[in-house]
């Protein structure tokens, strides 16, 4: 498996999708460091030369924030938020949408399984 970016690329990808397997990589930065390193994106992983991949590790070290430092870039922001007691913030906090997404139903990714209240008993009216 090549290493790029500190990270195990599949090797029997083509090199346009291998990058996107890196945290910060999606479909445009893989596109445009393909295109500024002049390498085809329909070329497997494991073709590419060593130079090539130094060559693409290289561009990435230099214009772009991937893996670790982009995790730890996010949750600082997020944390910031939660500091400054911000609307997100609270939200962020609580484990809701953050987004204006509505709750009174669905938001069961963020607000996690169903927790079941128990109801109030009938009472019969004589």
């Amino acid at each position: 498996m090549p290493r790029i970016a500190g990270i195990d690329v599949p090797d029997k990808k083509k090199i346009y999708f291998a990058l996107q397997y890196i945290h910060g990589i999606g479909p445009k930065f893989s596109a445009n460091i393909l295109a500024e390193a002049k390498i085809d994106p329909n070329r497997r992983s494991n073709e590419l030369s060593e130079q090539d991949l130094a060559h693409i590790n290289s561009i990435i070290d230099s214009g772009f924030l991937v893996e670790g430092a982009l995790r730890r870039q996010v949750s600082q922001n997020i944390q910031r938020l939660k500091d400054i007691r911000s609307y997100r913030g609270e939200r962020h906090r609580r484990g809701l949408p953050v987004r204006g997404q509505r709750t009174r139903c669905n938001a069961r990714t963020r607000k996690g399984r169903k927790k079941t209240v128990a109801g109030k008993k009938g009472v019969k009216a004589k």
